[in-house]
């Protein structure tokens, strides 16, 4: 029953969004109803989904170079503590410098538009991975590291053996807000990008809705958006569970 309720909510929320749409007669170009959203999206399904795919393509990307920089800078500063001086300050700025600020930016610098989304949303992505990663490296419990030098274990050996294993639920803990935020990342860039002229993924499915007041097709990416998010979200969490149990 547990596993059932938010299936149960959702449906009970849908009848409720549809049934106060009807009742009150608010009109689909001002909030449409879940019929009519469905509706939209059966319209054009082949089209969403293709666009869906090209975010996802980008949201990906992002992801995997968000987990490599994310974990070797992670490395860097857990070994050298004046990298940690001198990359942590500067990680934490980019982290909360406004995306949509510096996307026009990275799309005239970098030029390829793909590669331009990439960079973008690995930006907004990286921070937690870099962040957990690093918080791992340095938790190991101290007797613990005193265990390994008694027994003579070099650098690489504390490394393998200790520090990355008590940094992987960290690290797994990271991962999953990183997926989320690759994928806003990638949708915040493709409104840049949409704006300037580039055809990319969903994001600019739904600027083009807004421009012809499509709103009912609006809503349909707004919810595929959602989907997606919350699917990111919970493959990330069984990788999660699934690798810490086996721990």
């Amino acid at each position: 029953m547990i596993r059932a309720a938010p299936f149960l909510f959702g449906l009970a929320a849908l009848a409720l969004w549809e049934g106060l749409v009807r009742a009150l007669g608010v009109p689909s170009y001002l909030v449409p109803g879940p019929l009519a959203i469905i509706a939209a999206f059966l319209d054009d399904p082949g089209g969403l989904l293709a666009a869906l795919l090209a975010t996802l393509a980008v949201t990906f990307a992002a992801l995997i170079a968000a987990v490599l920089l994310g974990i070797t800078l992670a490395l860097a500063i857990a070994f050298n503590p004046l990298l940690r001086a001198a990359i942590q300050p500067w990680a934490v700025a980019l982290q909360v410098t406004p995306i949509v600020a510096i996307a026009p930016l990275i799309i005239v610098w970098v030029g390829d538009p793909f590669a331009a989304l990439v960079v973008c949303a690995t930006i907004v992505a990286f921070f937690p991975v870099f962040s957990a990663t690093a918080s791992g490296l340095s938790a190991v419990a101290p007797e613990f590291l005193d265990l390994f030098r008694l027994n003579g274990a070099s650098a690489w050996q504390t490394l393998w053996l200790l520090r990355l294993p008590s940094a992987l639920p960290y690290f797994l803990a990271g991962l999953r807000i990183s997926g989320g935020l690759a994928l806003v990342g990638a949708v915040v860039a493709e409104f840049v990008a949409g704006s300037g002229g580039f055809a990319t993924g969903l994001a600019y499915r739904l600027i083009e809705a807004g421009y012809r007041l499509q709103i009912p097709r609006m809503f349909a990416c707004l919810v595929l958006l959602g989907a997606t998010g919350l699917a990111i979200n919970i493959a990330l969490g069984a990788l999660e569970r699934s690798l810490t149990a086996r721990g």
